[in-house]
């Protein structure tokens, strides 16, 4: 159930809802909006109905929310969510670069990437230093030096930086060196970690599962969001079909329809979509198409060498390609790329 309040209530009418709503029992939820307020109520929703909210002053109309998911949900937020990290807003009408390598392998590796990228226009430098592997032989990262690594590539070129964290034994750590905290597609259900992560106060970047649902994905990010942190960007990175020619398909219409049901912002990872450097630019495109407010790319300055998913990494000089690309067309889908 949601309260709406009328354009202009005072803040005085706003206070005064949620105390008779906490006076009931009921747990309150406020979310200001550029022209209204909306007031979540998390609790019994027959006890909820007995209360006569609509008499109250400033209240303009109590409905409802279908979706079982609810403070993700247009119908308790209509306008779109902007998360800001630092200068960098993701979300409304900026189309945000994310880049970087698969995991942190040298110092030199990073800097290198991190300098590159930035040049080309990338706005956020990823990099995994706790990586989950299918195999338990393969390179799992390099744990906190990696942080390290990542923290002075921020310190060198200003990029914010996104990781993933995989323990909530690990979220005090990786919050001390990340602006972004990464839930990946392996853990997206994993909800005591969802619950912990929600408690701190990064902007956290879910990916989505690929063998999840759309209301699955949100239903995860409710979890996030009901910890108390709204700060959630929620990432496509690709289902698992039966096609064997790429890594994942990429699910152009799960972007549509999560900016369709929820105000949070999408962003797209061709790279593990596609698993396929050649097809990287293509569905970068694609995403900018759709309406999707930025994407998520692998770039390493040797893919030959990585230590991992090499062969779905880009090289600087083709980043600089997608990105240059990407400037000229994003105006035209009524977005921009950083300043341009």
């Amino acid at each position: 159930m949601i309260v709406v309040m009328k354009t202009g209530a005072t803040q005085k009418e706003i206070e005064h809802v949620v105390e008779r709503l906490k006076g009931a029992g009921v747990e309150t939820l406020v979310s200001k909006g550029k022209y209204r307020t909306v007031i979540n109520c998390i609790g019994d929703e027959d006890q909820i109905a007995l209360l006569p909210l609509t008499a109250l002053p400033g209240v303009e109309k109590v409905m409802p929310v279908l979706k079982p998911f609810k403070l993700v949900s247009r119908e308790f937020q209509p306008e779109d969510t902007i998360v800001e990290v630092g200068k960098v807003k993701i979300g409304g009408d900026n189309f945000t670069l994310i880049a970087g390598p698969c995991s942190v392998e040298t110092e030199e590796q990073v800097i290198e990437t991190a300098k590159r990228v930035k040049k080309a226009g990338a706005e956020v430098l990823r990099g995994g230093a706790f990586k989950p592997r299918t195999s338990p032989y393969s390179f799992q990262g390099l744990g906190e030096k990696g942080l390290k690594i990542l923290a002075k590539a921020r310190e060198i070129t200003g990029l914010p930086i996104v990781t993933e964290v995989m323990d909530i034994r690990d979220i005090d750590l990786v919050a001390k060196y990340a602006d972004i905290l990464q839930i990946g597609a392996r853990n997206m259900q994993n909800f005591l970690l969802l619950t912990e992560i929600g408690r701190q106060e990064k902007p956290v970047l879910l990916k989505k599962g690929f063998s999840n649902t759309i209301e699955e994905c949100l239903m995860a990010a409710e979890y996030i969001a009901k910890g108390g942190n709204s700060e959630i960007v929620l990432c496509e990175r690709g289902i698992r079909t039966f096609e064997t020619y790429t890594r994942n398909t990429l699910d152009l219409s799960a972007v549509v329809i999560m900016k369709n049901l929820s105000h949070l912002p999408v962003v797209v990872d061709p790279s593990h979509a596609a698993g396929r450097m050649d097809l990287i630019e293509p569905l970068s495109m694609a995403a900018l198409a759709v309406g999707a407010d930025g994407i998520m790319v692998e770039v390493h300055p040797k893919p030959e060498e990585a230590l991992c998913d090499g062969q779905q990494s880009l090289t600087p000089d083709i980043f600089d390609r997608i990105a240059e690309k990407i400037k000229v067309l994003a105006p035209h889908f009524g977005k921009k790329v950083g300043a341009s």
